[in-house]
């Protein structure tokens, strides 16, 4: 008979790793002709998933924008605006 099953981990990322090491072995009450064949190692790499978060600050309200060539040849007011990754 054949089992297929689905692994999933969680890993922290105060500590990155590169590989997952797993051993994983099969067992029954019966007599086994050959039980090395019921263990299996696997190195795994492991990749991570990214985390990007922006976030902005800015002294309008709003802001206006218009296609090239359609806007008024007059300034808007000053303003500042803040972006940060993390």
């Amino acid at each position: 008979p054949q089992v297929s099953f689905t692994l999933e981990l969680e890993f922290s990322c105060s500590v990155l790793l590169d590989r997952a090491e797993l051993t994983l072995r099969a067992t029954s009450d019966s007599t086994e002709l050959t039980p090395q064949d019921n263990v299996v190692e696997l190195s795994v790499p492991i990749r991570y998933e990214a985390n990007v978060f922006l976030s902005s600050a800015t002294n309008l309200p709003r802001y206006e924008l218009h296609p090239l060539g359609t806007f008024s040849p007059s300034p808007g007011p000053e303003f500042t605006t803040t972006l940060k990754v993390r």
